[in-house]
């Protein structure tokens, strides 16, 4: 998701406009070492299980059908599912599997998703799925900006052009905008708190940005931060920064919706 280390220097850039003081610096400085301490930096590469899925559930199969729902998946970790332990329970999969439920067809997976993206990355990504534009989209993306000194309103501009380029090519598409980053325990206070107030403005920027264009937004941070919050110990993966199996399932719980009315099918629909 994020790295502790450019939170940090995001956070004295951020303060150094109101005067950040050496005392602050310091404090920022050393608890910046003392998360990455516990955290530790992520060493595996998440799941991967692109492939077709039927609606029986089986799946990832290599059909070559045509009459499949195309579904992909951009942004950073948590749409590539870093901190799922088996390939079943990535986001992607999930939503996958009730994709194909929902419209009675095979759904083809897609994960262009790269873990520590930004979304200047999106760039890249959208144009590897252009060569093949798919039915529908999902794109969370947003954490790693919080750490790159990039405004929000520049942010949330480059994810609304990016956006704009799939759906120019009639793929429909839902964003689940930036997380609460309060939720990540291993960030002490007072960082913590620097880092949740950047990433709900940036959620907000994103929502309002989003809102010019015919994507749907889902707010991550205000459907998913209680049970974070609250359920830490069963949510988070073991690094406590990326979510868990379980933790994905609940973003997947809040996107499948979206995700069946952008694909032009509804969850529960009977297959035909």
């Amino acid at each position: 998701m994020v790295g502790i280390r450019a939170l940090r220097m995001a956070a004295v850039a951020a303060g150094s406009v109101g005067g950040l003081s050496g005392a602050a610096y310091t404090l920022l400085n050393t608890q910046s070492r003392q998360a990455r301490s516990i955290i530790g930096v992520p060493r595996d590469l998440p799941f991967n299980a692109d492939g077709v899925y039927r609606p029986d559930g089986t799946g990832p199969l290599a059909l070559s059908t045509t009459d499949v729902v195309t579904f992909a998946m951009f942004g950073d970790s948590s749409a590539a599912g870093l901190g799922a332990e088996s390939a079943d329970r990535l986001p992607g999969v999930v939503l996958a599997k009730a994709l194909a439920q929902a419209s009675g067809r095979p759904v083809r997976l897609v994960t262009h998703a790269v873990s520590g993206s930004r979304t200047a990355d999106l760039v890249g990504q959208v144009d590897a799925a252009l060569k093949l534009p798919p039915t529908v989209a999902l794109i969370m993306i947003g954490g790693n900006d919080v750490t790159a000194k990039m405004r929000i309103g520049t942010s949330a501009a480059l994810l609304a052009a990016q956006v704009r380029r799939l759906t120019e090519a009639g793929s429909g598409v839902v964003v689940g905008t930036c997380p609460d980053l309060g939720a990540i325990r291993p960030i002490p206070q007072p960082l913590r708190t620097v880092a949740q107030r950047w990433s709900l403005a940036l959620a907000r920027a994103q929502t309002r940005e989003l809102g010019r264009t015919q994507a749907t937004a889902v707010p991550l941070a205000a459907l998913l931060s209680p049970a974070f919050y609250e359920r830490p110990e069963e949510l988070f993966s073991p690094d406590r920064f990326h979510p868990n199996g379980d933790g994905y399932a609940l973003a997947a719980g809040v996107t499948l919706a979206p995700l069946c009315a952008a694909a032009g099918v509804w969850e529960g629909a009977e297959s035909g």
